[in-house]
């Protein structure tokens, strides 16, 4: 038992050496990509928090829309462009 207990250790080992290998391998290749996907990440957090949060983006809406009516209008004509286009892919899809 005693044997099968040193093999089994010292296949964990190898495992592990082998293991630490890939992960720097993948740590290289990956390396390129992180930035893109740190500021995609940062973007689907500030989508969250405004889908949790809605208030903030109807009264900043309502603030352009105050100060500002022919850009605020723009904004919610391409907004709603968006949302048809976006519908209609995911049909599609």
């Amino acid at each position: 038992m005693s044997q099968d207990l040193k093999a089994l250790e010292k296949r964990r080992q190898k495992l592990q050496i082998q293991a630490g290998k890939e992960r720097g391998d993948l740590a290289l290749h990956f390396e390129p990509w992180e930035k893109p996907l740190s500021w995609a990440d940062k973007g689907v957090d500030i989508f969250h928090f405004f889908k949790n949060n809605p208030i903030i983006l109807t009264g900043a809406f309502a603030a352009l829309a105050h100060y500002k009516p022919k850009l605020a209008s723009r904004v919610l004509s391409v907004g709603w462009g968006a949302m048809k286009l976006i519908k209609s892919a995911k049909s599609l899809i």
